[in-house]
């Protein structure tokens, strides 16, 4: 498939927002990206990101441009992440149960209360829900509108940056975790939504 020509007028601003892009922690929305550079037509700014995901979508380079957390980041591609921690001697994260059941609660049945939470967990969650929170995996929403108001939550853009999610939309379904889930010999458990492998190589406890 021949490669599209971009127009003239867009490739200085790829150049420019490549830059954007390269120097910012954290994903930048087109939304972000058009107020930074407001002398340029949102649509020239969306070529010129179309184009930067089919330059860097090549496997042949250690670096990617991702749709994270409903913006655009380079990151390192995770079959390399070994070599980084070398580098960095940094530890990746790791989840204990009951934050990646609580994490896995929220996720799909968000906006959602502390007692709903408990009431599938079966245990107090006071503490894990302060520990995601602290950790900004989770956020509060606001307060329920029922007797005692209480505070709702949901994730949060970080909980999307780490698990390299595009939006919400973009987490697999229950029924394609259970598909890909091996047989589970406590069968009469109940089974977490949330795939093990997210996690297998951590070693940071939440």
């Amino acid at each position: 498939m021949p490669r599209r020509r971009v127009p003239l007028s867009v490739k200085p601003l790829k150049c420019i927002v490549e830059s954007l892009l390269f120097v910012h922690d954290h994903p930048l929305s087109l939304d972000r990206l058009a107020l930074i550079l407001e002398e340029h037509e949102r649509a020239d700014i969306r070529i010129a990101l179309e184009d930067l995901l089919e330059d860097w979508g090549s496997g042949e380079r250690g670096i990617m441009l991702s749709q994270v957390a409903g913006g655009y980041q380079f990151r390192t591609r995770p079959e390399y992440g070994d070599y980084i921690r070398r580098l960095t001697k940094t530890k990746g994260v790791k989840f204990s149960q009951s934050a990646l059941e609580t994490l896995a609660i929220v996720a799909y049945r968000q906006p959602v209360t502390r007692a709903e939470i408990e009431y599938l967990r079966g245990v107090d969650s006071g503490g894990v829900l302060k520990s995601l929170l602290e950790k900004k995996l989770l956020r509060i929403l606001g307060k329920k509108d029922v007797p005692g108001k209480p505070l709702i939550y949901g994730t949060s853009k970080e909980f999307l940056e780490l698990f390299d999610l595009k939006d919400l939309s973009a987490l697999p379904t229950l029924k394609e975790i259970q598909e890909l889930a091996p047989p589970d010999p406590f069968a009469d458990q109940p089974e977490l939504p949330l795939a093990a492998e997210e996690t297998s190589s951590a070693t940071e406890e939440v």
